[in-house]
């Protein structure tokens, strides 16, 4: 079989994830021609006509739009709890209602949760909001520039270095509401590929996420070569919050936190409606 063309995140949490397999060291799995991109990127390309990937990451966000040409695999992805996105202020306590918040896309988990969030705790509605590059997120928020921003990822671990405060923490709010863990970014692929190799592709990524458990110092080069100068320690607490028994399986409870999270933004207007099967793996 020809290399499938895959791309994800150079975050620590897919490269472990992904290290046995994209260094060739999952018998039987599909070799990989590998792409590191950040997820709003991996997101357009999931929407866009033509893609060139068999495999993408993207936000659990944008599956709506891309489930017919694409199939969500049952694992490899990011779902858990006390994990969630942030919405970071200059001063504590900050009324929302009608202020500026950065995001770091509108096709993104994070903003689902944040706008889920605003419409149940600021009723008077958000003002403008704005997308940002998400390294750019948290010094516009200190230097004034918006009122508000939402982070994701290992900004939860480093945002008082920026002297900012977390005025709502979108994952408890779910969690509160539903009871389920948060869903953020899913693992697709091409459903061209047909239901065998799809069964392969999620066999080669729960067997190598089971392989980076198994011995973590391992992948951990692969992980610090790739994480922009993150601290090792930080690294480390990424892949604690964001691989999880989710990522070997999402389970029933993954599919109800997706499922829930997917009509609850459609009830709102902003996702489409999902298929009875649109979530149905081969």
């Amino acid at each position: 079989m020809t290399k499938l063309k895959i791309a994800y995140s150079p975050c620590p949490n897919d490269t472990f994830v992904f290290d046995a397999w994209a260094h060739g060291r999952v018998p039987g799995a599909p070799r990989l021609d590998v792409t590191f991109a950040d997820i709003d990127l991996t997101n357009g390309w999931a929407e866009g006509a033509d893609a060139p990937y068999d495999v993408l990451k993207v936000s659990y966000a944008v599956l709506p739009w891309v489930l017919d040409e694409y199939a969500l695999l049952p694992c490899g992805g990011a779902l858990g709890r006390g994990c969630g996105p942030l919405v970071l202020s200059r001063e504590p306590g900050l009324d929302l209602t009608g202020k500026t918040v950065a995001v770091p896309s509108e096709r993104s988990t994070a903003y689902l949760l944040f706008r889920l969030w605003a419409a149940d705790t600021v009723p008077g509605g958000v003002g403008e909001v704005v997308v940002l590059p998400f390294h750019e997120i948290m010094p516009a928020v200190r230097d004034g520039k918006v009122d508000a921003g939402l982070v994701i990822h290992e900004a939860r671990f480093t945002y008082g270095n920026y002297g900012l405060h977390a005025l709502a923490d979108m994952g408890e709010h779910w969690e509160h509401t539903t009871g389920l863990p948060i869903p953020l970014g899913a693992i697709i692929a091409k459903r061209s590929l047909g239901e065998d190799t799809l069964r392969l592709l999620a066999e080669s990524a729960r067997a190598s996420v089971r392989m980076a458990w198994d011995d973590p110092t391992v992948s951990r080069p692969y992980v610090l070569e790739h994480a922009q100068e993150m601290d090792p320690k930080v690294a480390d607490q990424h892949i604690g919050l964001y691989v999880n028994e989710f990522t070997a399986d999402l389970g029933e409870t993954g599919y109800a936190a997706v499922r829930g999270l997917l009509t609850r933004a459609a009830a709102e207007g902003l996702v489409p409606p999902l298929g009875p099967d649109a979530l149905k793996f081969p």
